[in-house]
């Protein structure tokens, strides 16, 4: 496998827009069953906070040495302060945390026994935001613009990202000169026309496209469909145990997978995503980047949890 080394001294600044969300793990021993149902009780012995969603791809940025900022929003709760409280200790290069008393910050709780997930429960708001929050987001990242190379679109449908602020940040992208990358669960990729790249799943394809995917030529055809619909200039779609797609000048490239253990494939799109954007960033190629963030995703679906890579576990990869 290739060796990774990047110019030192030079740091990327790449900052994320999207929807965060606080990843709550309660862990805890079991050894007996309630006498008021069938269920298992847990006896709690610790519990976690960390970012997830958008977060986890600022904490993936940061651990491949980028200097990484984020904009996002969330709920006037109990749980906002807590967020910012993880953003804060997280060092991103700069954060931009809107608070909207509309909605409710999204957070997801884990219950954790012996390291087996029994349930998960999530809190969340999915409406998009209002115009005015929209236009607040855009003088913040107006002002921040010459402090940025490339530009994460993280969108997990909770609401954060807007067709009308999506709009105005490709725009402002394009007009900048700065690469623009999306990470979308939307069926519907249309607002996102004119972005860098465009980043599904093998699932998201499918819908995105309205293809279903079976074979190299249906991957295919999914890719140039999507590509017709956001005029991107690349499609990346991560294939799972099948490795990576690459659509790029109407060529389709794949490249297998990497990983030789999977533990825990939870935050393993993010990873892709941010090692994605560092390589782009650093002047690699569509088809090198890949390859890049082929290997990072290896090292983190080896972890638990929303892990990270770093370039060293990386290159130490075999």
């Amino acid at each position: 496998m290739p060796h990774y080394s990047f110019p030192e001294g030079k740091k990327v600044n790449i900052c994320v827009i999207g929807d965060m969300m606080l990843d709550h793990y309660i862990k805890g021993s079991c050894d007996r069953i309630s006498p008021e149902a069938p269920v298992q009780v847990v006896d709690v012995t610790n519990e976690i906070y960390s970012l997830g969603g958008a977060g986890n791809v600022v904490e993936n940025l940061k651990s491949l040495g980028a200097n990484a900022s984020i904009i996002s929003l969330c709920g006037d709760d109990e749980a906002s302060q807590i967020m910012a409280t993880e953003l804060k200790n997280a060092q991103p290069a700069f954060y931009h945390l809107v608070k909207d008393s509309s909605r409710r910050t999204t957070i997801k709780t884990r219950v954790i026994v012996s390291r087996h997930q029994l349930i998960r429960l999530d809190k969340e708001d999915k409406h998009y935001c209002t115009d005015e929050i929209a236009n607040g987001i855009l003088d913040f990242f107006e002002k921040k613009i010459s402090e940025i190379d490339v530009l994460i679109i993280s969108d997990y449908c909770k609401g954060v990202l807007s067709p009308y602020l999506v709009k105005k940040l490709l725009s402002l992208c394009n007009q900048h000169q700065i690469i623009s990358i999306v990470d979308s669960k939307h069926k519907d990729l249309s607002k996102y026309y004119g972005a860098t790249v465009i980043k599904p799943n093998k699932k998201e394809a499918s819908l995105a496209s309205g293809i279903n995917i079976v074979n190299n030529e249906t991957l295919e055809q999914a890719c140039q469909k999507i590509a017709e619909i956001t005029n991107c200039q690349s499609v990346v779609v991560t294939l799972s145990e099948d490795g990576i797609a690459i659509y790029h000048h109407h060529q389709l490239d794949k490249i297998p997978t990497k990983a030789i253990e999977v533990f825990d494939v939870t935050g393993a799109g993010d990873t892709v995503i941010a090692a994605l954007s560092f390589a782009l960033a650093n002047g690699l190629s569509i088809n090198e980047a890949c390859n890049f963030a082929n290997h990072a995703a290896a090292v983190v679906v080896a972890k638990f949890g929303s892990a990270v890579a770093t370039l060293e576990e990386i290159n130490q990869l075999k």
